[in-house]
């Protein structure tokens, strides 16, 4: 019952953090115009994405403009391109996988160790997911930083943590907690499970000498002579076997 509502929990986790690298994957706000210095033109807001490059006029339109050229896009941006699409990815099958191999689903039957090993490939790939994701994220992110304190740049070109970084941040941590509750709760069951049936072929066996059972003494029980009681018949008998003082009368009868 506890696993099941940790599988609960981390398929929650994972739930929320693949809409969290969806959402981070489309937004535009990765780089933002950083207002400092001589550049007090506050009205307008740049924002460079992933994908395609905005401009907000006193917060009331937004246009953007989809890149020309993949080439042309600095290589931090074309990586980043590539390991958000495989986060999403990656995460999108992990939670189908895992659904699988849930105790509240019945799609595998009773077999409990192949729940559990569906269980441990689901939570891998949403390790996997969490690392596609947090690797673009902070490698933009030091660029960024990197820029901003550089003397060369002039004040226009120096660009701010956007909000998408953030959300990229915060959903890289619930993939990575969905992915180690899916794993650590089915590795620690394989382990005691696998602690109930140990089986080696490689063990040698070993020839017991029969042994003697203690003799027993034999006890002798007195035997008691058997009794004989007199039988009555309407017919004469003729069995004068029996022993008695006072003769019948019927065998007085016979005997005449």
């Amino acid at each position: 019952m506890a696993n099941s509502a940790l599988e609960i929990v981390g398929l929650l986790l994972t739930l929320i953090g693949l809409i969290g690298a969806a959402a981070s994957t489309g937004m535009p706000m990765w780089r933002v115009t950083a207002f400092i210095g001589e550049n007090i033109i506050v009205f307008e807001t740049r924002y460079e994405g992933l994908w395609m490059n905005c401009f907000r006029q006193a917060n009331i339109r937004m246009q953007c403009k989809v890149y020309d050229s993949l080439l042309a896009l600095s290589p931090d941006l074309q990586a980043a391109r590539g390991l958000m699409c495989c986060a999403v990815a990656l995460a999108g099958l992990g939670i189908l996988i895992s659904l699988l191999g849930m105790q509240c689903t019945s799609c595998i039957g009773n077999n409990d160790r192949a729940k559990r090993l569906v269980l441990i490939i689901a939570g891998s790939m949403i390790i996997l997911a969490c690392l596609c994701c947090v690797i673009p994220v902070s490698w933009t992110g030091h660029v960024i930083i990197r820029d901003f304190y550089n003397p060369l740049l002039i004040d226009a070109q120096r660009r701010e943590l956007g909000e998408a970084l953030y959300i990229g941040w915060v959903a890289s941590a619930f993939l990575l907690a969905g992915g180690c509750m899916f794993m650590c709760c089915n590795l620690q069951s394989e382990d005691k499970g696998s602690e109930r049936y140990v089986y080696s072929r490689t063990s040698d066996y070993m020839a017991y000498p029969p042994q003697q059972l203690p003799r027993q003494q034999l006890v002798m029980l007195p035997q008691t002579q058997p009794q004989f009681q007199p039988v009555l018949s309407r017919q004469p008998s003729t069995n004068y076997s029996y022993q008695s003082r006072h003769p019948s009368v019927r065998s007085g009868v016979a005997y005449l």
